[in-house]
């Protein structure tokens, strides 16, 4: 068990056993990030105030979500007097990935300085590349994770397409509905909307898209013996998070069109594994809407 910062040590699950460096330390909070309960290892009196997130050591994993939890878990024990114990099976990876994000947060540093201010007290720490993008994500989003940020959207629904790939594959799987935008045709909003070109039902709102970097245009569609594209390809769909009225047609299966909820025209497709955009980029999973099936409204403020 070393410690980080002022009241915030990083240790692995043996360190439970030893509680007299525990007291020495004054640990009062223990944070366990383990895909094993360590309830048993801990004392049944209530001496500890803990919290358990149970999760593997996979770069397909989900930290991102749980940071900001975290961090207030670790500072009510610093704001209370006391000190956290923040441990995983060994104190390398996912013990280390939220340590770097305390420390993010709490000093107001980037992804880099935080890691090498760790792996100067602790040479050994080596988080796995999905917590290393997580860090890099919770960086972008200044250390506060918000589920309206597009990139934090699109990092959620690859994190289902991952961990619910084979139970959808089945037709087994249900889908989170907090994956789902609210349905905009069901409420008012002075935000830009996308409406049906055949019928003009409203079907989503600006901040539902989710932009990607533009590809390279007709070079990315050099595995393709037909294509006649020349120069650099624009997109010629949007590319949104789910929406409420998508959901029946999302169950139970991994791809397929996505229609009207109101004339059932055609508007585009879905995939969990992906399309290609025609600018040549592929986004992953993709629920794709094409330019010409929808309208862009705008409201108009009129100046009294």
């Amino acid at each position: 068990m070393l410690q980080v910062d002022s009241g915030v040590y990083i240790g692995s699950v043996d360190d439970l056993n030893d509680r007299q460096m525990l007291a020495d330390a004054s640990v009062s909070h223990i944070l366990s990030l383990d895909s094993v309960d360590p309830g048993p290892m801990l004392p049944a009196d209530g001496s500890f105030v803990t919290k358990w997130i149970d999760v593997l050591d996979d770069p397909t994993s989900d930290l991102l979500s749980h940071m900001d939890a975290c961090f207030m878990f670790i500072d009510e024990a610093v704001k209370g007097g006391g000190a956290a114990l923040v441990h995983c099976q060994v104190g390398r990876s996912r013990s280390a990935t939220i340590v770097t994000a305390y420390l993010m947060k709490r000093h107001q540093l980037g992804f880099t300085e935080a890691y090498d201010r760790l792996k100067s007290v602790k040479r050994d720490v080596q988080v796995n590349s999905g917590f290393e993008d997580q860090l890099r994500l919770y960086e972008a989003m200044k250390c506060e994770v918000d589920t309206s940020n597009p990139s934090y959207k699109q990092y959620r629904l690859l994190k289902i397409k991952i961990k619910k790939f084979s139970e959808l594959k089945r037709g087994a799987a249900e889908l989170p509905k907090e994956i789902f935008a609210l349905d905009p045709d069901l409420s008012s909003s002075s935000e830009v909307s996308y409406r049906c070109r055949k019928c003009r039902r409203t079907l989503f709102r600006g901040s539902s898209i989710l932009s990607h970097p533009v590809g390279e245009g007709a070079s990315a569609f050099s595995h393709k013996k037909f294509s006649n594209l020349t120069g650099n390809a624009q997109c010629t769909s949007y590319f949104i998070e789910p929406v409420q009225w998508m959901k029946p047609s999302l169950l139970r299966v991994m791809h397929g069109q996505l229609l009207c909820p109101k004339c059932s025209s055609k508007l585009g497709s879905f995939s969990w594994c992906g399309y290609q955009c025609s600018c040549g980029r592929w986004v992953t999973p993709a629920f794709q809407l094409h330019h010409n099936r929808v309208d862009e409204i705008r409201q108009i403020k009129m100046q009294k």
